[in-house]
């Protein structure tokens, strides 16, 4: 709130969202807003959790509207991925925002080792897109360009947040328009098994995900590390580096959650985005690579 100032003075109301899971922080606000005036508009200032949180509440109290405005990488703001409040309806159109204020100095604001597991959120989203069976020409090039951005951006002493910021946008968008597999299947479920950070999770994750995903499309993700110019998953691991995120132990997982963990994660239909659908021993093998 300190960050946009404004924005919390001319809001008619003021909700925080506490630490939790969106279904849940959804589901407890709905009564707070259901005296809002038809057509109002749920401006979301936060990260990936904030803005999630709006949708499902946009999602279950139509015609309400979202405008986001990012303060980390996240790309949520680019999406209609997100959970529903809890007893809404499976099949409930979902929501992506109508409004998105993107300023660098918000949405790169984060001190270097948060900007940093943002960052590999981004760039997880930017590689595991085209790799999907949903891919598209159009959006692969942004997916494309988000890499080189990312990868770019901290080949100096200080991090490019401009850069960053564009990034996520383009990443955003890209993993909206095709998908996702492997990767994101296994760290969000690292997430709700394990209560890690969503950012956090991604860059422990993604340098033991992306091998899995070479067999998978060798080509294509040869591609992107060709307009990156550099070794996916070198940047990962750089950015897991910086993210203080090298090993999941480093984030508290202990090994006794990778069997629920990987036993969670095979149930996931969206592992069909990455084929051939990762089996319950090949999920536990890459937790426990990364632990």
């Amino acid at each position: 709130m300190a960050t946009a100032p404004d924005v919390v003075a001319r809001a008619a109301r003021l909700h925080e969202v506490d630490a939790g899971r969106v279904d849940e922080l959804a589901a407890n606000l709905l009564e707070a807003v259901d005296s809002t005036p038809p057509g109002a508009t749920l401006a979301a200032l936060g990260g990936g959790r904030v803005i999630d949180v709006a949708k499902a509440i946009a999602a279950a109290r139509p015609p309400l509207r979202v405008v986001a405005i990012p303060t980390t990488l996240s790309a949520a703001e680019m999406t209609r991925i997100h959970r529903h409040a809890v007893g809404i309806p499976a099949d409930a159109p979902r929501v992506r925002p109508a409004v998105v204020l993107n300023d660098p100095a918000l949405s790169a604001s984060q001190p270097v080792d948060e900007l940093a597991a943002s960052a590999a959120n981004a760039l997880a989203h930017a590689l595991e897109g085209p790799l999907t069976v949903r891919r598209s020409p159009v959006p692969a090039l942004a997916a494309g360009e988000a890499a080189r951005l990312i990868a770019g951006a901290w080949a100096g002493g200080e991090p490019d947040r401009d850069a960053l910021a564009l990034a996520a946008l383009l990443s955003g968008y890209a993993i909206d328009a095709m998908g996702y597999g492997l990767h994101h299947v296994v760290s969000q479920t690292l997430v709700r098994v394990a209560g890690v950070g969503h950012g956090p999770a991604n860059a422990a994750l993604l340098p033991h995900t992306l091998p899995a995903l070479r067999r998978r499309a060798p080509e294509r993700l040869a591609a992107l590390g060709s307009t990156m110019g550099a070794d996916p998953v070198e940047v990962a691991a750089g950015l897991a580096e910086r993210a203080g995120a090298a090993r999941l132990r480093d984030l508290g997982v202990t090994e006794e959650r990778l069997d629920a963990a990987a036993a969670a994660a095979a149930q996931r239909a969206e592992l069909a985005g990455t084929p051939p659908a990762a089996g319950e021993a090949e999920l536990r093998a890459i937790y426990a690579a990364a632990l």
